[in-house]
């Protein structure tokens, strides 16, 4: 069996999970920068906030008034949120717990030392993000608030996009491992049947693979092939197998003239004796030229060929054109034919089929006999039937009469080779057509159901 490492279901597997990955890593960074934002835009209000308060302060009131504003603030911020800064015009520090160093205006991001944050000074750096701007009275003020935390959680998403980048990426590599074993096991037991078709056994179907709907259609399309494969070759075999017997007698016989042709004094050798052997030569033609037809179609040969057709028309024009023949030889030919009813069907073989019956019926009835052609109307379709009123055929050999060579025994001393009614039969499956034999009262009724198309 085929490594899964190898299996195309698992490279599907690391290409998804490169295109899982590299998409969860997008999302949180695009997250990251949605929260940055949104985190950068709340400290900005609150700086522009907190530095109008104060501005506006500074207007009504004196230098000192706005130094113990500033501390009065300073000391009722918890955990160091915002910091602030106030120093003269001469940058000389007046309040607040930034270093006058700082002082500026606009905005502008700072890095302190801990100590100089007025935090732990084992804390390390700490970013500020500052906003400066002129008091009344030529006072220049600094408020920050502290961006640590945001670091912090820019830093958490960041760990935790290649961490979930690593999971994701860990799982979809076993997933794909599980199916592409699964997928190969299926495949195994696929490969099994295909051996035993090679060597073959022809009955053989594939398992169904499954997992998805498209693997059982394929599945169930193979096995279809392979039906239609099998009765193919079942037909070539049987083919051969008719020819083997059924021919030999025919072939014998035209061997034996032939022979007797050829010992005899070529002044003796008529022309009804040449004429003879060519007429047995066409006959056996004849039967080599139906067997071929009727294996071609019933290994499905010829589905290209169904077209819309008014069947109603084919088959009037069938009861015009041998209506003369059955009254050359003493018979009778009725229709009911019920009009405009039309199909997807072989207008040529469909022709052929039921000239078969006709010509059947004429050869295999007494003289004065009726022959109808029928054409019904049926909840799901239509049916085409040809009845007679002869002798009709015992139930028992109505089943054998569809098998090739087959002849009742009363049928051996007429014309044919017993191929006309498996042509029939042939047609009738071609067009999913079901063909029912049954008896008349007196006669024979052939039926071909069609259903509607």
């Amino acid at each position: 069996m085929t490594n899964p490492l190898r299996s195309g279901a698992f490279r599907f597997a690391l290409a998804m999970t490169a295109l899982f990955t590299a998409g969860t890593i997008a999302l949180l960074l695009m997250v990251e920068q949605a929260v940055t934002s949104y985190a950068t835009e709340v400290a900005q209000d609150s700086i522009t906030t907190e530095a109008a308060v104060l501005a506006d302060e500074a207007r009504v009131a004196d230098r000192q008034q706005i130094i113990g504003s500033v501390i009065r603030r300073e000391n009722a911020v918890r955990e160091h949120q915002l910091r602030y800064l106030l120093v003269d015009q001469h940058g000389r520090y007046l309040a607040g717990s930034l270093p006058a160093r700082i002082a500026h205006y606009g905005w502008k991001t700072v890095d302190l030392a801990g100590s100089e944050a007025g935090a732990d000074p084992n804390d390390g750096k700490a970013a500020l993000l500052t906003f400066g701007t002129r008091l009344h009275g030529n006072m220049v003020l600094v408020v920050a608030s502290d961006t640590s935390d945001l670091a912090e959680l820019r830093q958490s998403l960041g760990t935790a996009a290649i961490v979930f980048g690593l999971v994701i990426g860990a799982l979809a590599l076993f997933g794909g491992l599980i199916v592409g074993s699964m997928f190969l096991r299926r495949l195994g037991r696929v490969n099994v049947s295909v051996e035993r078709i090679m060597q073959g056994s022809f009955a053989e179907r594939l398992p169904t693979i499954g997992m998805s709907p498209e693997f059982v259609e394929l599945s169930t399309n193979l096995n279809a092939m392979l039906s239609r494969i099998e009765r193919l070759i079942e037909g070539m075999r049987q083919v051969s197998t008719d020819i083997a017997h059924d021919l030999r007698t025919p072939l014998t016989r035209l061997r034996q003239r032939l022979e007797e042709m050829h010992e005899a004094d070529p002044a003796t050798v008529s022309k009804e004796q040449i004429d003879g052997a060519l007429e047995q030569t066409d006959q056996i033609l004849t039967v080599f030229r139906a067997l071929l037809r009727i294996s071609a179609l019933e290994a499905g040969a010829g589905q290209q060929h169904l077209e819309q057709a008014d069947i109603s028309a084919l088959l009037v024009g069938l009861h015009q054109a041998y209506q003369p023949v059955t009254e050359d030889e003493q018979r009778h030919l009725t229709s009911r034919i019920e009009p405009d009813i039309r199909s997807r069907i072989d207008p040529d073989l469909l022709t052929q089929a039921v000239t078969n019956l006709i010509e059947n019926a004429i050869l295999h009835t007494p003289v004065g006999s009726t022959i109808q052609i029928a054409l019904e109307r049926r909840p799901s379709g239509f049916s085409i039937i040809v009845a007679d009123n002869g002798l009709g055929i015992p139930e028992a050999k109505r089943a054998q009469v569809l098998q090739r060579f087959y002849r009742l025994d009363s049928s051996r001393g007429t014309p044919g080779a017993g191929l006309g009614l498996a042509l029939v039969a042939a047609i009738a499956a071609l067009h999913n057509a079901s063909l029912t034999l049954a008896d008349n009262s007196p006669g024979l009724r052939v039926e071909i159901a069609f259903e509607q198309r």
